[in-house]
Formats: C-alpha cells, sequence, structure tokens
C-alpha cells in the first residue's frame, strides 16, 4: 500500500522540482569541445593498410587522459610522416580522435 502512495508523491512533485529549473537550456551553459587535442608519445606501431598508429602518449590534459598506448585513427598524412620507435608531438582531431598531424620531436 505505501508503495503506490509514494510513486503518487513523486509524480505530484514532478512539476515542482521541473518550475525551479532554469529557463535557458543546458546546452548553452556548456563550453564546446575542442576540435583538436595535441600530445606527445611515442609511436610504437603503424598500419598504414588498416590507416592506424599506435602511440604510447603521456597525459592528454586538454581530454582529461593519463598516459596510456592506444591505436588511433590516422589521416594519410600522418602515416606517411610517422616511423616506428620515433618520439612525435601528435595531433588528434577530437571528435574522431583521429591523428592528423606528426612531428618528430
Amino acid at each position: 500500500m505505501k508503495l503506490p502512495f509514494a510513486l503518487l508523491a513523486l509524480l505530484a512533485a514532478g512539476p515542482a522540482f521541473a518550475q525551479t529549473m532554469p529557463d535557458t537550456p543546458a546546452s548553452s551553459t556548456q563550453q564546446p569541445a575542442a576540435a583538436t587535442a595535441e600530445g606527445v608519445g611515442q609511436i610504437k606501431s603503424i598500419d598504414a593498410k588498416g590507416g592506424t598508429l599506435t602511440i604510447h602518449h603521456g597525459p592528454i590534459a586538454a581530454l582529461g587522459w593519463p598516459a596510456m598506448t592506444m591505436t588511433f585513427k590516422a589521416s594519410r598524412e600522418a602515416l606517411q610522416t610517422a616511423k616506428a620507435g620515433q618520439t612525435v608531438k601528435f595531433t588528434l582531431n577530437t571528435p574522431e580522435n583521429e591523428v592528423v598531424a606528426v612531428q618528430a620531436q
């Protein structure tokens, strides 16, 4: 018997909670995500046929990522520039997490 009463209480309280919400949409208060981020790491492997680079990178503060080894999609230009074992500064296109530029360090 208590469950239906609790459910009714929640349903009745719903409009009250809605009235306390700000009138501005949530998207207007959020910062847009950066289109690119940069990292530094060592290229562990290159898969030109698969279009990927495996990089052991340091922390990437802009994305809140700790140091780790990841396999990324890579642009044709990045694949042509990369060399296995090389320490590089790389640029990620963040929506796709694609390496779009590689610069030897």
